[in-house]
């Protein structure tokens, strides 16, 4: 099995087909927006006539499509595609995805009853005071709710003391579905202007291939951004826009902002397994 991974606008769709025609391959994707239907030019979908993807254009942008989603069609995949002698090419730039096919999802992590006991009787300030211990920077990434849910607060100390510190070597060790059977490539940008110059071009030539018609047909046939497959970047600035909510001028520099921004944090979340091997792109 090969994965390809990293920031967005980094060309693994590209390398993934090299891959692909080189091993005797078929690409299965697990980008969380090329999974609907409908979603084409803004979520850069590309469909290769000479080599098969899967999990592509596969749910309507009314529906939820979860990681908990992808894992269940995504295994029994991988397994069919061995068994019939074809190399599994995973692509794709959704990390949640990979993270829980590769090292498993956490409500298969089972519950520690005795823990929960001793933690029910906490209070909430006293569980932050665990947590922030145990691991700073997740209490950090919560949100306001979730500071201050027992309940999530209990459940993120559960998880953490079956797993070990995030980011720490026992987080990921080797996948327990598929131990060293996989060889996992990462690209992301040499630096920061790079990154930010390159998603530039790509919006500015996904204008040009019609996004912007795109989402104005989409809102024809009764999409909105209460749908989750449309709640997402490039759709909503857009929608937006449509909405007269912004100008069109500043629709595009938000695009191109958020699409900045998602690409830093895919990186900063990616860097912490250790085992992808890094490639730089210019």
């Amino acid at each position: 099995m090969i994965i390809i991974t990293g920031q967005t606008a980094t060309g693994k769709s590209k390398l993934a087909y090299e891959m692909a025609k080189k091993h005797h391959g078929e690409l299965i994707n697990f980008d969380s927006r090329q999974v609907y239907k409908h979603l084409d030019i803004i979520t850069g979908k590309t469909i290769f006539p000479d080599i098969k993807t899967h999990l592509l254009d596969i749910v309507d942008p009314k529906e939820q499509f979860s990681s908990f989603d992808f894992v269940s069609l995504a295994r029994p995949l991988i397994t069919k595609l061995v068994k019939k002698g074809i190399t599994p090419i995973l692509v794709g730039g959704t990390y949640l995805y990979l993270k829980h096919l590769l090292y498993g999802i956490d409500i298969q992590i089972p519950a520690d009853w005795e823990l929960r006991e001793k933690l029910n009787k906490k209070t909430v300030s006293e569980l932050q005071k665990i947590l922030q211990k145990e691991n700073l920077l997740l209490f950090e990434k919560l949100n306001h709710s979730d500071r201050n849910n027992p309940h999530r607060l209990i459940r993120k100390i559960e998880l953490i003391k079956f797993t070990g510190p995030v980011g720490s070597q026992n987080t990921f060790p080797e996948s327990r579905y598929f131990p060293g059977k996989f060889r996992f490539i990462g690209l992301r940008f040499k630096d920061k202007e790079n990154l930010k110059k390159a998603i530039e071009k790509r919006v500015e030539q996904r204008i040009k291939d019609g996004a912007f018609q795109e989402v104005k047909h989409l809102i024809k046939q009764g999409y909105s951004l209460n749908d989750p497959g449309l709640n997402t970047i490039g759709y909503k600035q857009i929608m937006n826009y449509y909405a007269g909510k912004m100008s069109k001028e500043k629709a595009i520099e938000e695009w191109i902002n958020k699409e900045a921004q998602y690409g830093k944090r895919q990186y900063t979340f990616m860097k912490k397994d250790k085992n992808i091997k890094w490639t730089l792109v210019d």
